[in-house]
C-alpha cells in the first residue's frame, strides 16, 4: 500500500477533535500505531472509538506546554514501543481580539500553546529519532500565516513562526534521515465553523475555487503524505491546503 505507516509510531497532539481527530483517523487507517495527546478528556473517547474499529491507538493526557508532562509521556511511549517515528504538532488555540484590545494573557497563551509547545515536544523526541536515523516532524501552520486575519495578530504570528521553525530545523536534522515540514490549512470544518452563522460560512466558501469547505480528513491526507517514507526527499516546506483560496 502506498503511503503505508504500518508499524510506525505516530504522536498526534491536539487529536481530540477537529483536524487532529481527522489526522488520527487517517493515520490509523494507514496502519500507524497512534498516540493521541490532548488536555481534553474527549481524546479518550476518540481513542476508544478507533480502538473499537480495530485500530491501534492510545490516549495520553498531555499538556504540550509542560516539559515535565511531555517528557513523561515520551518516556512511556519509548519504553512501550522502543521507537517514535512521527511527531505531529497539531495542538493549538485561538484567542481572537483586535490588537488594541488584546490582553497580555490572550497574547501569551496563544504564543505558548501554538509556538512554544513545538520547542518542548520536538526537544523531547529528537534524540530518539536521531538514534534511529529516521523521523518525520510535521507542524500545523495556517493560511492566515500568509494572508493575515483581523483580530488574529497573536495567532498569525505563531503560525508564521512555525514556517520559519520548519525551514530552519530541517537544515539541522536532515543528515539524520529526519524531515521537517508543516501544513497550512485553509477554511476547514470544525467546531468553530459549525458555530458560525450560515451566511459567514457561505461567504468563506465563495472564496474557495474548489467550491466547498475543507474537512479534517482532507488535512489528514496532507499529513499522511509528508509522514510517509515516500516523502523522504521533501523537507522544509509549507504544504498549503486551502482549495485554491490562497495559492502559494
Amino acid at each position: 500500500m502506498i503511503f503505508s505507516l504500518k508499524g510506525q509510531v505516530a504522536i498526534i497532539t491536539g487529536g481530540a477533535k477537529g483536524i487532529g481527530e481527522g489526522i488520527c483517523e487517517v493515520f490509523c487507517n494507514a496502519g500507524a500505531r497512534v498516540v493521541l495527546w490532548d488536555v481534553l478528556d474527549r481524546g479518550k473517547e476518540v481513542a476508544d472509538r478507533l480502538t473499537n474499529d480495530g485500530y491501534e491507538i492510545f490516549f495520553q493526557k498531555v499538556d504540550v506546554t509542560s516539559k515535565e508532562s511531555v517528557e513523561s509521556a515520551v518516556e512511556k511511549i519509548n519504553s512501550k514501543f522502543g521507537r517514535i517515528d512521527i511527531m505531529i504538532n497539531n495542538a493549538g488555540i485561538i484567542r481572537d481580539r483586535s490588537f488594541q484590545k488584546m490582553s497580555d494573557d490572550e497574547w501569551n497563551s496563544v504564543i505558548n500553546v501554538n509556538l512554544n509547545s513545538l520547542y518542548v515536544t520536538t526537544k523531547a523526541i529528537l534524540p530518539i529519532m536521531k538514534e534511529a536515523g529516521y523521523g518525520r516532524i510535521i507542524s500545523a501552520s495556517s493560511i492566515n500565516a500568509s494572508a493575515g486575519a483581523f483580530g488574529q495578530t497573536n495567532y498569525c504570528a505563531t503560525k508564521a513562526a512555525i514556517q520559519g521553525f520548519t525551514r530552519a530545523l530541517c537544515k539541522e536534522v536532515g543528515r539524520y534521515g529526519i524531515t521537517v515540514n508543516c501544513v497550512a490549512p485553509g477554511f476547514v470544518k470544525s467546531d468553530m465553523t459549525d458555530a458560525m452563522p450560515d451566511h459567514v460560512v457561505e461567504s468563506g466558501i465563495k472564496m474557495i475555487p474548489m467550491g466547498r469547505i475543507g474537512t479534517p480528513q482532507d488535512m489528514g491526507y496532507c499529513y499522511l503524505f509528508l509522514a510517509s517514507k515516500e516523502a523522504q526527499f521533501v523537507s522544509g516546506i509549507t504544504l498549503h491546503a486551502n482549495g485554491g483560496a490562497y495559492p502559494s
